[in-house]
């Protein structure tokens, strides 16, 4: 830890890569010479253009983007998306599928519902549990999803921040187009984004700060919201304006691009992935052989970014909670539906604060 900080575990906004805090202060007050900050710029002006265009083709580049798909950068978060989503995609044949295996994919669910666009249902859920979706802990398998061949898409959630799962496969839907909302693993992993009809995330886990949110579609479906969508929810007026219909979120695209920068300077998404599988082997490896800490989600089904466990009840978890801050690892409480303890370890995070946490599990542990 440099510069007095903490190891912060935060679920979102996360932790940025140090090289990209240093280099953002660095040209706060003076970018490149251009004597003003990137927060001040004019997102008309040849200076910012510059940097938006090299930010699109960094990303293209990093994740391997086919000329297919178009990059969109823009506002309103993962929570738009849930029903920017459904008023573009579901008029194409009138109903969707919906896998729903935590929070946020319920969520998504929820929101093209009460659009009234179409029919929504749901094509799954966590194997074996009740209709209210509660606690959430396994994905289900290819041969569990209950798929309709006529689909608008199939829309599921990668990563679910809140219960700690992970789909470890990626859905064959055969013609129905993927929609996936990767807020909290986009750029943890090398991925075949042709495989997908339209990708969204939030940046605040992986990518940069909150207020950014990055999609990826496919330009075959673009075009299919209704004319009286209103100009900023349709897909086809973004692509159509590069994402600049109004102001962008300039300052979170060039931190975008600073994070991009770092990620090919360790070696790209492969690095990344390399880096993320070794951190979540020393910490669940710790885990498994516990005899105090249990994780919340299924072995086969477990998250690589989110780690959700427990000291088995509410006063040893704040009992660990407490000798954690006291350690300087910060923000590891869980969210209120879970309970317990949450990690969230993602690209940014490096090994030494994972170790650092297990070290302060194992002192812990053997003082019971």
């Amino acid at each position: 830890m440099n510069n007095g900080r903490i190891y912060n575990f935060s679920a979102g906004p996360a932790i940025l890569p140090d090289a990209v805090l240093e280099t953002a202060a660095a040209e706060m007050m003076n970018f490149k010479g251009t004597g003003m900050s990137v927060m001040e710029m004019s997102h008309r002006g040849k200076t910012y253009d510059a940097i938006f265009e090299d930010t699109l083709a960094k990303l293209r580049r990093v994740m391997a983007v086919p000329d297919t798909h178009a990059i969109l950068l823009l506002q309103g978060g993962a929570t738009l998306q849930f029903a920017m989503t459904a008023m573009n995609l579901l008029p194409i044949k009138g109903k969707a599928d919906y896998a729903v295996t935590g929070s946020f994919s319920k969520k998504a669910y929820e929101e093209a519902v009460k659009l009234d666009m179409g029919a929504c249902r749901v094509a799954c859920t966590s194997p074996g549990l009740s209709p209210d979706f509660s606690v959430q802990t396994s994905i289900p398998s290819q041969g569990g999803l209950d798929l309709d061949p006529g689909a608008s898409y199939f829309h599921y959630c990668m990563n679910n921040t809140i219960y700690g799962s992970a789909w470890p496969y990626i859905p064959e839907t055969g013609d129905v187009p993927l929609v996936c909302d990767m807020s909290s693993c986009i750029l943890s992993a090398p991925l075949d984004v042709s495989k997908f009809g339209l990708i969204y995330a939030g940046a605040q886990k992986n990518m940069g700060p909150a207020g950014l949110t990055v999609v990826i579609v496919r330009k075959d479906l673009v075009g299919y919201a209704p004319k009286n969508t209103a100009a900023m929810l349709d897909y086809a007026v973004m692509v159509k304006n590069n994402s600049m219909l109004n102001t962008p979120p300039t300052y979170g695209v060039y931190l975008l691009g600073l994070v991009l920068d770092w990620i090919e300077s360790l070696g790209g998404l492969a690095a990344m992935e390399t880096r993320n599988a070794e951190k979540a082997a020393l910490l669940y490896g710790f885990l498994d052989g516990s005899k105090r800490f249990a994780c919340k989600a299924d072995k086969g089904s477990r998250s690589i970014m989110n780690v959700v466990f427990s000291a088995g009840d509410e006063a040893q978890d704040n009992a660990f909670l407490k000798l954690a801050e006291s350690k300087k690892l910060s923000t590891l409480k869980a969210h209120r539906e879970t309970g317990g303890i949450r990690a969230s370890i993602y690209n940014a995070m490096p090994v030494e604060g994972v170790q650092a946490l297990v070290d302060c599990l194992r002192e812990f542990e053997a003082g019971l």
